[in-house]
């Protein structure tokens, strides 16, 4: 004998594979192990041997038969997964010993277990199937910049909505002196996504240095286009970044690219990071250069290095001291981040006393 699974049931699981993208095999063999799986709990007891059972369910139709695996023997010493020569016979000729004969044994009562742990697998596989789409959507994404709506706040965390799915934006990715209003759109750099029990969790940043070389590579062209590179970025968020950039193209100044007609790229940069300052630093192979230009918006006189050490003695006129320091060290310790050196800066009237 057979059961059948409504035709309403095999039409909604067609449905489904269409519209999540299912592998329609997948669906029906999971649900035919857990049939399997279904029998040896419920019907155990039968006389048929909880290891050799097979369960079919037609992909058309929605029949499903419950099989007794039997090996063909020539002596029997175990009824349940054996059977004589001549009784396999009686099934087909074509059998011989050790071929491995079917009996159909569908229960008439399992049909009723049958609908429901297939509703139970095909919830299931929904769930995963929709965390497997969102998780490839946003792994995608990873390391890039996305636009977000902030929806909550909670314990330090404000929570953004990204479309298909919240993202976290923990304290330590908060930009200081923003308050991230309700509804308010944000640009978010996605840190790390995770694919966890509970589907795709996205970790994204207001303060990564990352965002600002996106953001940049969104105003400028000619960075997105690979002329312009941007060599190193040192950030403290929300307050400044002095970004390092070099161009490829003689012809093409790449401050100038960054700053923009008007200094519109730049300014747009600025807008999304709530006026945050931005220093834009021309790039050098040559130490001394590079550290030079660092410490803008400060004039240096002489830079002396250390290979070695690492170290870098750098003399500016005496009106210009505090500017290349920079409030509470600020500028020199963003100068010495982008550029990988220790710095050590005086004034001319200290070197030549």
């Amino acid at each position: 004998m057979s059961i059948k699974m409504n035709d309403e049931f095999i039409d909604a699981l067609k449905e489904i594979v269409k519209e999540k993208g299912i592998s329609s095999d997948m669906l029906f063999t999971t649900i035919e192990d857990a049939l399997v799986a279904a029998y040896k709990k419920n019907y155990a007891n039968s006389g048929v041997s909880s290891q050799n059972v097979r369960v079919t369910m037609n992909r058309e139709t929605g029949e499903i038969h419950v099989y007794a695996q039997k090996v063909v023997a020539e002596t029997i010493e175990d009824e349940v997964i054996q059977i004589s020569e001549d009784d396999a016979k009686e099934l087909s000729a074509r059998y011989e010993i050790g071929d491995t004969v079917e009996i159909e044994v569908t229960p008439k009562t399992f049909g009723r277990v049958a609908a429901q742990l297939a509703k139970q697998v095909v919830v299931q596989r929904i769930k995963e199937a929709e965390r497997n789409i969102v998780y490839n959507e946003f792994i995608e994404k990873e390391f890039d910049i996305i636009t977000g709506s902030v929806i909550r706040k909670d314990k330090g965390n404000v929570f953004v909505d990204l479309g298909k799915i919240e993202a976290v934006l923990g304290p330590n990715e908060q930009m200081q002196g923003e308050d991230y209003i309700f509804n308010e759109k944000l640009k978010l750099y996605i840190v790390e996504v995770k694919n966890t029990t509970k589907g795709a969790q996205v970790i994204v940043s207001r303060t990564h240095p990352g965002l600002i070389k996106r953001l940049f590579e969104l105003e400028v062209p000619e960075i997105y286009e690979g002329i312009v590179e941007v060599k190193s970025i040192a950030r403290e968020a929300g307050a400044r970044t002095k970004i390092a950039v070099y161009s490829k193209d003689e012809a093409i100044d790449a401050m100038g690219a960054c700053v923009g007609p008007k200094g519109i790229r730049v300014q747009k940069v600025v807008n999304e990071l709530k006026n945050e300052k931005i220093d834009i630093i021309k790039w050098s192979k040559v130490p001394e250069e590079y550290i030079s230009n660092s410490l803008s918006p400060a004039k240096v006189v002489d830079v002396k290095v250390e290979e070695d050490t690492k170290c870098a003695q750098v003399v500016v006129e005496d009106n210009q001291l505090s500017l290349a320091i920079g409030k509470e060290g600020q500028n020199v310790r963003l100068a010495a981040k982008l550029t990988g050196w220790k710095i050590d800066i005086k004034s001319i009237s200290s070197v030549s006393q």
